[in-house]
Order: C-alpha cells, then sequence, then structure tokens
C-alpha cells in the first residue's frame, strides 16, 4: 500500500495533515475524526485506516463459532431506538426455561462452538441472583465454553435491585462462570441523545465504571457504539473519546463494536444508515481508537456485503456463527439469524482476507490461509 504517496497528492490540507499523523503514528485529535466525518474523500478515509489495521493485525480477519441467547425479551425500559424489549402483557414477550437454554448451548458446543452470548430483557420480576444462577447453570453442563453475559446496563440494574456494589455484582459474577462482558448499552454517551432514545438507562458514567471495575478485576470487555439515529458526529466522537480514554486508563477493552442502528418497528423510527456511513464509521472508528486491537464489522447489523468491504477499510473481525440473533431482527434486518463456519470463511476469503477462527479472547484456534 502505497499510502505516503496517496496523503502527498490529496488536494485538501486538512486531509493531509491527518495522513500525515496516521503515517507518523500519532494519535489523531477529536477535532480531526470530526473533520473525516464531513469529509467526502471515503476512499481516502478507508485507505488510512486499513493501513493501521495491517499493521496491528496483517491479513487475517477474525470469526468465532458462537452462539447469542436472549432469554427474555420483557424489559422494564422500554427505549424508543429498540424493537425487541416489550412488556409482559405484550403477546410477543417470552421468557426461555433454563432446559431450553441449555439446550440450545448443547447444541452449539456439539457443532464446536467456544462461545454463548447471553444478553436480553431486564425484567421487572428478576432479581440479581436470577441473573448469577442462569451462568452458574450454563457454566455447570458446558464447563469448557466461554460465557459472555450481561452488559453494564444488567450490570448496573443488579447493582441498583440488590443495593450492592457493582465490584460484589462483577466478583459473583465471575465466580458464577462469567469471563468476559458484551459491550451493549453504550448506545451514545452524550446526555443528550440518553435523554431521547433511553432516558432509563444506566447513563455513560455509570456503564464506564462498570466496564472500569470489570478490568480491575480482571474481566476483560467489549465496548459498542449505536450510531444513526439522532446523534451528531460530534457526538460519535465524543463517545469514542471516552471509550479510548478509559483504554488508556486499563486496556481491558477487547474490540471496538460500531452498531449500525435499524429503525424498523420502534418507537424512535427514522431511516437506516448508509453504506457510506457505515463504512467511514468503521474506518474513523479504527483510526481514532489508536488504543483498541479489533475493530468488528458485525455482519448483523451491518449486512453481509458492507461487512466484507468493512474488512478493507479498517476492520477485521465480523463476529461469528451467532445462530439466532433476535434484537437487531426485531427492528428489521434482513441479514440470516446465524451462519454456518463454512460460510463465514467465505465471506472472508471473499474479501481477500485470511480468515482466522479465534476464540472470545482473539486467540487463534485454526487458520485458514
Amino acid at each position: 500500500m502505497n499510502i505516503a504517496g496517496l496523503v502527498e497528492k490529496v488536494q485538501d490540507k486538512n486531509l493531509r495533515r491527518i495522513g500525515e499523523k496516521v503515517l507518523k503514528g500519532e494519535r489523531l485529535s477529536p477535532e480531526d475524526a470530526i473533520y473525516l466525518f464531513y469529509s467526502s474523500e471515503l476512499a481516502y478515509i478507508g485507505t488510512l485506516a486499513e493501513y493501521i489495521n495491517r499493521k496491528k493485525n496483517g491479513m487475517f480477519a477474525y470469526f468465532i463459532v458462537n452462539r447469542q441467547i436472549n432469554p427474555t425479551n420483557v424489559c422494564i425500559y422500554q427505549c424508543s431506538f429498540c424493537a425487541f424489549g416489550v412488556t409482559k402483557s405484550d403477546p410477543r414477550a417470552y421468557e426461555m426455561s433454563l432446559e431450553d437454554i441449555l439446550k440450545k448451548v448443547g447444541e452449539t458446543y456439539a457443532q464446536g462452538g467456544r462461545e454463548v452470548h447471553i444478553v436480553g430483557g431486564i425484567p421487572h420480576q428478576w432479581k440479581a441472583e436470577d441473573y448469577v444462577r442462569l451462568v452458574r447453570e450454563v457454566k455447570r453442563a458446558f464447563p469448557e465454553i466461554t460465557v459472555k453475559a450481561w452488559t453494564a446496563i444488567e450490570i448496573h440494574h443488579m447493582s441498583k435491585i440488590s443495593g450492592r456494589s457493582y465490584e460484589d455484582i462483577l466478583k459473583e459474577l465471575k465466580d458464577a462462570g462469567v469471563e468476559v462482558l458484551p459491550g451493549g448499552g453504550a448506545e451514545i454517551f452524550s446526555e443528550r441523545v440518553r435523554s431521547i432514545i433511553a432516558p432509563y438507562k444506566a447513563n455513560a458514567q455509570e456503564y464506564l465504571e462498570v466496564h472500569r471495575t470489570a478490568h480491575k478485576l480482571g474481566i476483560p470487555t467489549n465496548a459498542t457504539m449505536l450510531y444513526g439515529h439522532v446523534e451528531t458526529y460530534e457526538e460519535r466522537v465524543e463517545h469514542m473519546l471516552k471509550l479510548r480514554e478509559l483504554q488508556d486508563e486499563t486496556g481491558g477493552f477487547q474490540v471496538f463494536i460500531p452498531l449500525a442502528y435499524w429503525p424498523e418497528g420502534t418507537k424512535l423510527g427514522g431511516k437506516r444508515t448508509s453504506s457510506v456511513d457505515d463504512l467511514k464509521t468503521i474506518a474513523i472508528s479504527r483510526l481514532f481508537l489508536d488504543n483498541f486491537e479489533h475493530i468488528k464489522a458485525y455482519w448483523v447489523t451491518l449486512g453481509e456485503k458492507v461487512a466484507q468491504i468493512a474488512l478493507n477499510f479498517g476492520a477485521d473481525d465480523i463476529d461469528g456463527t451467532i445462530e439466532e440473533e433476535k434484537i437487531v431482527h426485531s427492528a428489521g434486518t434482513k441479514s440470516a439469524y446465524g451462519h454456518s463456519r463454512e460460510r463465514l470463511i467465505k465471506l472472508i476469503r471473499d474479501a481477500q482476507k485470511i480468515p482466522v477462527e479465534r476464540d472470545t479472547f482473539y486467540r487463534p484456534v485454526s487458520i485458514h490461509s
């Protein structure tokens, strides 16, 4: 990649200055990131991002054989951006039995699955011990599978209803079998935006404190950003800046996952993000979050084709087989509910990358060169 030549030829002096910073390994400022969001030079931004990605990850693109479990869609928060959560009286309401959950985890384990990702609604009747018990039973039945469970929102809720600290809750979950926290619930950290889309959930400071505490306890976590609803570019950058600052402090984040908003069936409504916006967001996150090793192009929200392109715009991971994703499908995504290992390998190869099956902690399991 002749990045130096590309940077030298770009006409926009600010884009050239940003490109020179990238070549020198200098950290981009929030102002730099905002300028990139407003720029129309998508190919240039993507090329810079892919330059950084290849320095970090070479030609590897990661996936995992995993399963997502959504134990219930009953949720007390009823956020306006969400089409998944319903009230207990809603005819769409469901709650899976422990037997059904263990059966689904068992199916994935039998296929070589390495991870179960547990996240769902927050029902009013669940107590903190219910969340802990579910993890404990999954881990007891399948001790070799990695449990990635409960977002910062659920941890905060458990703390609030039990009167216990984040640290106490996380220690108990770790003892029960939680090995990593998913990144959901971050949405956008801006107070203005949260007051519109999720006024009752844990706020930015609480979300970040849960993750800070998890890192302190040796529990790695993921980070997300839901974009494409009512936020501004400036608020996206502010969100990423807070994550970058916490990562400087703790080093506990594994991956950043930009999540494209899907409006169908939500109270908030709106329009689907464009492919240009999706790719630009992936690329800028790779450039700005210099202390994150991995950027995920989540195929469920992006769709297969954009996820493939994103693997050449700074992303190095497309998530996994998933099996039965429900949350984004409730909001209208037309992506498959899950993919086979073979399908993910083909998607990555067709993007001219080397597929690497990984475990939850980005340790290679097998390289399909």
